[in-house]
């Protein structure tokens, strides 16, 4: 199973690093430390690619634990955004919004409520008046 993976890649070189110097630096290797360098990267990538497939796994796993216990990804985003809005509304940011708003929401809702009660009170007055009956 080949994964790419950016550790299996030749290495870019860094800005100011010079290139020349890194190819050469390879060229003053003995033939042993190239040979034992090459063993150990060849053992590095099995590594990397060992922990790519217990990943995969566990993943498997987790998602066959979850289909058990009846998680679906429906439930899991509901989760997410309710740990979320909780996470927000605990902000002090939140709370200082929510006051500075709350003021100006009881006026206006008593605003809305006041012209209810004029507007109910003249239909009644409509309602009753000789005109209307």
């Amino acid at each position: 199973m080949d994964i790419p993976s950016p550790w299996l890649t030749d290495p870019v070189p860094e800005e100011g690093e010079d290139v020349a110097a890194t190819i050469g630096a390879t060229e003053t290797l003995s033939e042993e430390e190239r040979e034992e360098l090459r063993r150990e990267l060849a053992k590095v990538e099995e590594e990397i690619q060992t922990l790519s497939q217990v990943l995969a796994a566990k993943g498997k796993h987790l998602t066959e634990i979850k289909r058990k216990l009846g998680i679906n990804s429906l439930q899991t985003l509901k989760q997410n955004i309710a740990k979320g809005w909780q996470d927000v509304t605990a902000t002090s940011a939140y709370k200082k919004t929510s006051e500075t708003l709350s003021q100006p929401g009881q006026k206006a809702s008593a605003a809305f409520s006041s012209v209810g009660s004029v507007i109910t009170k003249k239909l009644e007055d409509v309602k009753n008046s000789p005109t209307f009956k």
